[in-house]
């Protein structure tokens, strides 16, 4: 209580001072306000009838009120600032696995390789019956992560009971400091080995840098690329100095990338590119989903402005924000919006409009009439505030109910338990191919499990039936209903072989990944990737790949 009776205090006689450099012209509202907020703290805590938890008061009062603003300005705690280095840095104090909650007990799941928990003998698929001498029963995912993690040298214990083996066994894990590296893939790839290709995870630090090193390991190993496909797909930003660069690595030397604009003048500023290109006439292609968003949103955007690279996939998230960090007392942190972000041609991406919202508190997106046309290098068309439209549209595939279904039930994860109990080996990541006999035997496997999930057309079957029994109808459609309810459940029980392929890829990157970790599981879907096979093809096409920077 005193640490935050302190905090407080620090706060009202430090809010003259942060008046001096308010630009807002609120600096009045700002002390007045801080003043009635210490003076209610201390009279609630005084007055209150059961014990309050100051801290987590605060934390709730702080929280409520910067998710007025917009999801990305956050109050870091100390406690939490172990998560907030491993989103810039890619690396904390652990053991190198997740944990995947299977509902009474926990799986290790996701184990890194020659990280420590794999040294130590845990696999994917190992149960976790104690954590630290504690039940792992019931407990939470916040409460498990606590218990792995730690400063690195100390140790963590476990009991387990092998997936393969069901042998209970006790691993004591020494700690480490991850370093989660930033590029999650990097390979050769097309019919001739001769594109090469890096997927980013995440734009912590030096993530330019590794890129760099794995284009020219993959230029090495082939000296004629035909072309680079960078994949920023599920990338949800970072660093926006690493972005800047990226850019640079196929850009030359003093352009813009990107600029910024904010409130504070003195933070307005123009982010320019200082090296020479590590290529500059060689073809890019970027692929981007719904799910690049910030950083990856400023590398796709500005290639593609500058005529650069090909962006190829589907729009973009639409954050066209930018935070910086600042200190607080006690080791805390904030992390406040400050500005957005103009690509080349003018435009900001942001798709929503956090400064006006709806009046049940909802954010809309901005309207398609007030987008503003911006023009690329080449005079082709781009628009502000909604993402980036990639120049070549590829559908992207929707999961089926069914697939959706097995993996939230996790019995796709378990069925890929039993089958590494039954085979200690299998063929490489890149030929590896679940059989049809393989398949069938999962199919059989999944008729004593319970996977049931409602379908859309049941979803709609019923509210007519909820309709009816409102209004007094259903008596005279109850056999129609029946019947056509009994018709949708036997079309149900054909959802397996109906969805036979996409069922059989998840079940086949499971698997491999129990082998050969995740990247064989991403070696192993290659051919199946759809965007990736378009960038292929558009590398492939010098004329088309033209013509679309062209715009023609």
């Amino acid at each position: 209580m005193k640490k935050i009776v302190l905090m407080l205090a620090f706060v009202i006689s430090t809010s003259a001072a942060w008046a001096q450099e308010d630009v807002s012209g609120n600096s009045f509202e700002v002390s007045k306000n801080l003043e009635i907020y210490n003076a209610l703290f201390n009279e609630v805590n005084k007055l209150y009838v059961d014990e309050i938890q100051p801290g987590k008061l605060v934390k709730k009062s702080l929280d409520a009120m910067l998710k007025d603003l917009d999801p990305y300005t956050n109050y870091i705690t100390e406690e939490d600032i172990e998560d907030y280095r491993f989103q810039t840095t890619g690396k904390y104090g652990g053991i190198g696995c997740s944990l995947r909650d299977l509902g009474d007990f926990v799986a290790i799941d996701d184990v890194m390789e020659n990280g420590p928990a794999a040294k130590s003998g845990l696999k994917a698929g190992d149960f976790v019956i104690e954590i630290e001498n504690k039940s792992a029963k019931n407990l939470d995912e916040d409460a498990i992560r606590k218990l792995i993690k730690g400063s690195p040298g100390t140790t963590v214990k476990f009991k387990i009971k092998d997936a393969i083996t069901n042998a209970v066994s006790s691993k004591s894990v020494v700690r480490e400091e991850i370093n989660v590296n930033n590029i999650s893939f990097s390979g050769l790839v097309g019919k001739n080995k001769d594109i090469g290709m890096v997927r980013l995870s995440q734009f912590t630090e030096r993530a330019s840098n590794n890129i760099k090193n794995a284009l020219d390991s993959l230029k090495k190993v082939n000296g004629s690329l035909k072309g680079v496909v960078i994949d920023l797909r599920y990338n949800p930003g970072g660093l926006l100095d690493e972005a800047v660069e990226i850019c640079n690595l196929f850009m030359t030397r003093d352009q813009v990338v990107v600029s910024t604009k904010g409130k504070v003048e003195e933070w307005n500023k123009d982010y320019k590119t200082r090296n020479l290109a590590w290529d500059e006439k060689i073809p890019v292609v970027v692929l981007i989903n719904g799910s690049s968003a910030s950083a990856s949103e400023i590398v796709s955007g500005t290639l593609q402005d500058m005529d650069r690279a090909v962006v190829v996939g589907q729009k973009s998230f639409g954050k066209g924000l930018v935070q910086t960090t600042r200190n607080l007392p006690f080791n805390s942190k904030v992390k406040v919006t400050t500005a957005k972000y103009y690509t080349p041609s003018g435009r900001c991406i942001q798709a929503l409009d956090y400064s006006n919202r709806n009046d049940d508190g909802s954010v809309g997106a901005i309207a398609d009439s007030l987008k503003t046309m911006f023009k690329t290098k080449n005079g082709r068309p781009v628009y502000d505030g909604g993402g980036v439209d990639p120049d070549v549209k590829v559908k992207a595939l929707e999961s089926s109910k069914i697939a959706a279904t097995l993996a939230n039930k996790h019995l796709i994860f378990e069925y890929a338990n039993k089958f590494v109990s039954e085979n200690p080996t299998i063929a490489p990541a890149t030929a590896f191919v679940l059989s049809d006999e393989e398949f069938t035997k999962f199919a059989t496997w999944l008729s004593a499990k319970d996977y049931s999930y409602s379908t859309k057309s049941m979803e709609a079957l019923e509210k007519v039936r909820a309709m009816a029994e409102k209004e007094n109808y259903y008596g005279g459609i109850q056999l129609e209903y029946e019947a056509l309810k009994k018709a949708l459940n036997q079309d149900k029980a054909k959802d397996i072989e109906k969805n036979k392929k996409e069922l059989k890829q998840l079940l086949q990157m499971e698997i491999v990944s129990r082998y050969y970790y995740n990247k064989g599981a991403m070696l192993n879907n290659l051919n199946e990737d759809a965007e990736l096979n378009e960038a292929i093809n558009v590398l492939y096409d010098t004329p088309r790949y033209e013509k679309i920077l062209i715009g023609k």
